[in-house]
């Protein structure tokens, strides 16, 4: 189970820059989100938009190898990856119920999940805590689900292509969300922790 975060936000961990080349990465992933969703509600180019998935994965991948290599982390950047993580499945997310490709159940969970994280850290921050340590299980969660979104949409249609990916994505799909919901669920253990210790 993960440890509560115990550290007050007075302490600076990271230095505040800005303009890193992981932090570049991020900012351009964060761009791609309207364009992934644009393609895959608009012409509905599955190709394009699968395109500009991976491509997220792997600048998601990058510029947190990039951050260690270059000696590049920043507070900035620590806001940023998983702002960019959030926001395209969000929109994954809706875009697929939108299509039909998930039922639209499944959205409100994941959507719930990530509200119930916002009220924690809004939470611990009133009472002078920094947000929760990003925990393996949640680290694990969002690169299930990175490869969940491009398999869903590799499994539309009725190619062969489609029918391989389809067990393999419905697969990574529900153990994706079932990791999102327990690391939502180990977030409220480390609030509930860190706000009796500061009772105490």
């Amino acid at each position: 189970m993960a440890r509560a975060a115990e550290v007050r936000t007075d302490g600076a961990q990271a230095p505040d820059r800005l303009l890193t080349v992981p932090n570049v990465l991020s900012i351009i992933r964060l761009a791609g989100v309207p364009l992934f969703l644009w393609l895959l509600l608009g012409p509905q180019a599955d190709g394009w938009a699968l395109l500009v998935l991976v491509a997220s994965g792997v600048t998601d991948w990058l510029d947190g190898k990039l951050a260690r290599w270059l000696n590049q982390t920043s507070r900035f950047g620590a806001l940023l990856d998983p702002l960019a993580d959030r926001l395209y499945t969000l929109a994954a997310v809706v875009g697929f119920v939108i299509r039909d490709i998930v039922p639209w159940w499944v959205a409100a969970v994941l959507i719930a999940r990530d509200l119930l994280v916002m009220v924690c850290i809004a939470r611990l921050r009133r009472a002078g805590f920094g947000p929760p340590e990003v925990t393996y299980i949640g680290k694990a969660a969002t690169f299930v689900l990175m490869y969940a979104f491009p398999l869903l949409l590799l499994a539309q249609g009725g190619s062969t292509a489609a029918t391989i990916a389809r067990p393999f994505a419905y697969a990574f799909a529900i153990w994706g969300s079932a990791l999102f919901l327990w690391s939502g669920l180990l977030y409220v253990v480390q609030t509930r922790s860190a706000l009796r210790s500061a009772a105490l």
